[in-house]
């Protein structure tokens, strides 16, 4: 079982889309409910989005398979990142609206999930630590921008209607000052857009992890509201039209972490 598709760049930065993936086995998918086949929660079309990023010399790690079946960004230890507000798991039962992901008595049980940690989330994790080791070794710092998506309006998760542009630090842990305030600026600036820094989404625990700024290592993570670059409902359409003003910002972001130097 494929875990994930690297393409390694010349550039110091790494990007990270660890909820692109729409892979799920067979033996799995039979378990869900129809809610859970839809695999809503889907980091939707990003790697197309994103598909300028290769050309500006940009490495790039993307998932193969769904955070329905093991959710990249959440620690093995399933610890909640965002205590007292909801949220799902690293083989979450429900959606993000808190609908059942399986069957009844079809969810995974502890052997079920320690299979999917040693065949995804650990391939994906060490390819991910091995290519920033490399960019480090390169350039003598590396930088990380994990890419992420999400519906405009999910009751459960967060009031009203999400900011389009989510930048999180882990509250400043996880980059320098300069570097964030940069990024920061451009969502501020983005006109037709509407931005905020480590509001709802912090970053989980690729942000939270590998952001290490004092061992050469900073890491930003971006949560996009979905509606302005493709359909929220089913069958998740991508927009191209709609999505141009927001790759032109998105292409300013990566260019300006190109162009920053600690």
């Amino acid at each position: 079982m494929d875990a994930f598709r690297l393409h390694q760049g010349t550039a110091p930065l790494l990007l990270s889309i660890p909820h692109v993936g729409t892979g799920v086995p067979d033996a799995i998918r039979a378990r869900f409910t129809p809610e859970g086949q839809l695999l809503r929660d889907t980091d939707w079309h990003l790697d197309r989005l994103y598909g300028f990023a290769e050309g500006l010399g940009v490495s790039i790690i993307q998932a193969v398979q769904s955070r329905y079946v093991v959710d990249l960004n959440r620690p093995t230890d399933d610890q909640s990142l965002y205590p007292g507000q909801a949220t799902t798991g690293l083989c979450s039962t429900i959606n993000f609206d808190g609908r059942p992901l399986y069957q009844p008595g079809a969810e995974p049980d502890a052997a079920d999930i320690a299979q999917r940690i040693e065949t995804v989330w650990k391939p994906y994790h060490a390819a991910l630590a091995a290519e920033l080791e490399r960019i480090k070794a390169q350039h003598g710092y590396a930088l990380l921008y994990d890419a992420h998506s999400i519906r405009s309006r999910v009751p459960r998760l967060f009031d009203g209607l999400l900011p389009d542009l989510n930048l999180g630090s882990n509250a400043g842990a996880s980059a320098a000052p300069a570097l964030k305030d940069r990024i920061a600026e451009i969502c501020r600036t983005a006109e037709g857009f509407t931005h905020v820094v480590d509001g709802r989404f912090k970053g989980g625990i690729i942000t939270r992890h590998y952001g290490q700024p004092q061992q050469g290592v900073h890491a930003l993570q971006m949560e996009l509201a979905e509606r302005h670059y493709m359909d929220e409902d089913p069958p998740f359409t991508y927009q191209a039209e709609r999505a141009k003003p927001l790759q032109a910002v998105l292409r300013r972001v990566l260019e300006a972490m190109l162009a920053w130097k600690p």
